[in-house]
């Protein structure tokens, strides 16, 4: 952990990309008990009742399935409802009142347990399971119907549900704010160039629970890189990140568990503060 302090004392007495950034991934909510997505038991591996994701989750199948996907996304929600923040989250948390405005969270998670654990300084680049938005033509961001209630997946959406699940301007389908595999990142859903903003000033990005397998978060990482920040990748095994971090200096690899590499983080940081005032 000596490479690990050396990084943290730098970053932290810098005048300029002097910020902290945390990556997240589906791998931090583990331990809450919601499953990651391409892990051996994720939900991109085994799928659903009717089809794998990368044809299930996707707006062309949206299209002519609503009902269908509607029962997906409400499985989920309940799922995501059901569990609480875990220690990871709460450290993360502890992270953002230690280090105030020089720590940014960018999370490609849709659960929100994030925002539950108290983090304000977020960036949700695949969305969340708070909003809806139109699938037509209007495109209006929502709060999500709080006459539309979470359910088990063999239970029915109620007509009554379904007339809250239209666009109260249009009357199109409204759809989940979160992104589809055939979707492209956008500013306004998905924060695609605040976050690299952000990658572009930090001084050390730490990359958790994720395996890289989508392009932003690569972006991310890159993007860091190339204006002179440290790239932390601490997972617990290789992943997409791996190849290209490999041979690149102001790297660091530490493959273990997220909240134990958090907490080593946050022990850390709670010296250098405190030796700062």
């Amino acid at each position: 952990m000596n490479q690990l302090k050396e990084i943290l004392e730098e970053v932290y007495v810098k005048e300029r990309r002097n910020i902290f950034t945390f990556l997240t991934g589906a791998g931090v909510s583990a331990d809450s008990g919601i499953p990651t997505y391409r892990g051996a038991d994720g939900i991109w591996v085994k799928g659903t009742k009717y089809h794998k994701p990368e044809e299930f989750g996707t707006y062309r199948y949206f299209k002519d399935h609503q009902e269908e996907v509607w029962q997906y996304t409400l499985f989920r929600k309940k799922m995501i409802e059901s569990v609480e923040p875990n220690e990871s989250h709460i450290i993360l948390y502890d992270l953002e009142k230690l280090l105030e405005e020089r720590f940014h969270l960018i999370t490609q998670n849709v659960d929100n347990l994030h925002r539950r654990a108290g983090n304000q300084n977020i960036y949700e680049i695949h969305g969340n399971y708070r909003e809806v938005k139109c699938s037509g033509g209007c495109g209006e961001i929502l709060p999500f119907p709080v006459d539309v209630k979470g359910k088990e997946l063999t239970e029915e959406i109620e007509p009554e549900e379904i007339k809250h699940l239209k666009c109260p301007d249009c009357g199109s389908w409204l759809r989940p704010n979160i992104l589809w595999f055939d979707e492209i990142y956008n500013e306004r859903t998905h924060k695609i160039y605040s976050s690299l903003k952000v990658a572009k000033n930090s001084g050390v990005l730490f990359i958790l629970g994720t395996s890289g397998a989508t392009n932003l978060p690569i972006e991310i990482a890159k993007t860091t890189l190339k204006n002179g920040g440290y790239v932390v990748d601490a997972n617990i095994e290789d992943n997409h990140f791996t190849t290209l971090l490999k041979g690149k200096k102001r790297v660091l690899t530490i493959r273990e568990q997220s909240k134990d590499m958090l907490q080593s983080i946050k022990e850390v940081l709670e010296e250098v503060v405190n030796q700062d005032q």
